[in-house]
């Protein structure tokens, strides 16, 4: 069976929606690049998702690639109702009323929160649609507050509300969210995104719901809240993975800090070899238009140089008019990137912390073995490192250093390929083996797959511990001799 690699490393997360659930769609995007399909459990039904999850994996199977789904759950999210007239005009200097009282006439802006008046006073601000309109409340009573429109603009129906600052009277994981938590496990999903987090503990809530079930889940941190800044090494450590949602942290910290938190996170997942997607507006311009703006395209470019495993495309790909052109612009981006990776140095030093004992507390064997088998990749120019897994731990210790050439990971489970889809440089390959399936077969395997050269080296990575049988503990490097 031939295997072909795609031409960029960085993995593309894209959002499902109406303009990209059909079949055909959900196929072009899978050719064009996409590796993780994401669908937003804020919209829509049990049943169009059903049908959704159902397309994307005939559309894989169809196309015989690995593609993660992630449910991203709705979390405590505040948002505005149904709006009367839509899309509803806001000009500056305008009064509004906002008001959790269903029974409100048709010019107020319903608020689906019911402590929404304990959370605001007279002087607060609310933001609307991602920080784009923003209020000012002036009074507050009963289940209304009267606010002052400070910057205008159009406002739809369901969109966010953020209340930066104010006390909230909220879960990060609702009652709600664990319904969608039954669906998804019963789906069968590979991951699931966990909104607003704001400590290991909501993490784990979701993970011991789904333990109680018998099922063992992924689970991706969305990083959106200040308070999710300040534990930050907690929720890595609980999450499989985490999301830098930029939309909602713009507005829960100094939209000017963002770029610098974003940096941090990205580090700070890497060291603990956490697979990171960035988030929100990426290309958001493509929404509507057939190309990026130049600053979009150096954003991308600046969150791979960073080291982040994945990019996520949002209204892009979910309602957008070029999804599949906006997913193959966003593999260019990125595989040009990645090309001049050698050149242009990132600000996270990952090996170099390692090798000057930043990481030394925490420093395993598995990290030596990386960092060794990145300086072999380097010296020989070797194109794949074949990684035999049960669990997915050793190639993703591997591609969090970002190295320039192909993890091969060989998997035991589907459920565990999947996963990997979204680790950078990893392309997981499902081949159902009990303890890895040694030297022999894993150059088999190359060589069926048409990537084997004769004279080219790759790095194998092996196993041989009985006590940690996913620990690697080895690696060798192999000169192929390939059959004509």
């Amino acid at each position: 069976m031939m295997m072909q690699l795609p031409s960029q490393k960085t993995k593309i997360v894209c959002t499902i929606g109406p303009s990209s659930s059909s079949p055909e769609v959900i196929t072009e995007l899978l050719r064009q690049g996409m590796n993780v399909a994401r669908l937003n459990f804020a919209h829509g039904d049990f049943a169009s998702h059903r049908r959704t999850i159902h397309a994307i994996r005939k559309a894989a199977a169809g196309l015989n690639r690995p593609c993660m789904i992630l449910g991203d759950l709705p979390g405590a999210k505040i948002r505005v109702g149904k709006l009367h007239t839509e899309p509803l005009m806001l000009e500056k200097g305008e009064h509004v009323l906002l008001t959790t009282d269903p029974a409100a006439g048709a010019e107020a802006i319903p608020v689906l929160y019911d402590k929404f008046t304990d959370s605001v006073t007279p002087g607060g601000i609310i933001y609307l649609n991602d920080g784009f309109i923003q209020l000012q409340v002036q009074d507050v009573s009963g289940a209304a507050a009267r606010c002052t429109v400070l910057i205008g603009g159009e406002l739809l129906s369901h969109k966010g509300l953020n209340l930066p600052g104010a006390r909230l009277y909220v879960d990060p994981v609702t009652e709600t969210d664990l319904t969608f938590v039954d669906f998804a496990l019963h789906e069968g999903l590979d991951a699931l995104g966990v909104s607003f987090a704001e400590k290991a503990a909501d993490i784990l809530k979701v993970r011991e719901f789904a333990a109680a079930r018998g099922s063992d889940v992924y689970v991706v941190a969305k990083i959106e809240r200040a308070e999710a800044l300040e534990n930050i090494d907690g929720i890595l450590a609980a999450a499989d993975a985490v999301m830098i949602a930029r939309g909602d942290l713009g507005v829960q910290i100094p939209l000017e800090d963002v770029p610098a938190a974003q940096k941090k996170l990205i580090h700070r997942a890497n060291l603990m070899g956490r697979p990171v997607i960035t988030a929100t507006q990426v290309l958001v311009s493509m929404t509507a238009n057939i190309r990026p703006t130049r600053a979009e395209v150096s954003d991308v470019a600046n969150a791979i140089l960073d080291g982040t495993d994945a990019v996520m495309l949002s209204e892009e790909t979910a309602i957008g008019r070029y999804p599949a052109e906006t997913v193959s612009m966003l593999a260019k981006i990125a595989a040009a990137t990645e090309r001049e990776q050698k050149a242009i140095k990132s600000l996270a030093d990952l090996p170099g912390y390692f090798r000057t004992g930043g990481g030394r507390e925490n420093i395993a064997v598995e990290d030596v073995l990386a960092l060794n088998i990145l300086d072999t990749v380097r010296a020989l120019n070797i194109r794949y490192v074949l990684s035999p897994t049960q669990s997915g731990h050793a190639p993703r210790r591997i591609s969090r250093f970002k190295p320039d050439c192909w993890i091969i990971a060989l998997c035991g489970t589907e459920k565990e390929r999947n996963f990997l889809a979204l680790s950078y440089g990893v392309s997981p390959v499902l081949m159902e083996h009990e303890a890895g399936p040694g030297q022999e077969a894993a150059i088999q395997f190359i060589s069926d797959a048409g990537l084997c050269r004769n004279d080219a080296k790759v790095v194998l990575t092996e196993m041989t511990s009985s006590e940690q049988p996913d620990a690697i503990d080895s690696l060798k490097v192999i000169t192929l001799r390939c059959a004509d």
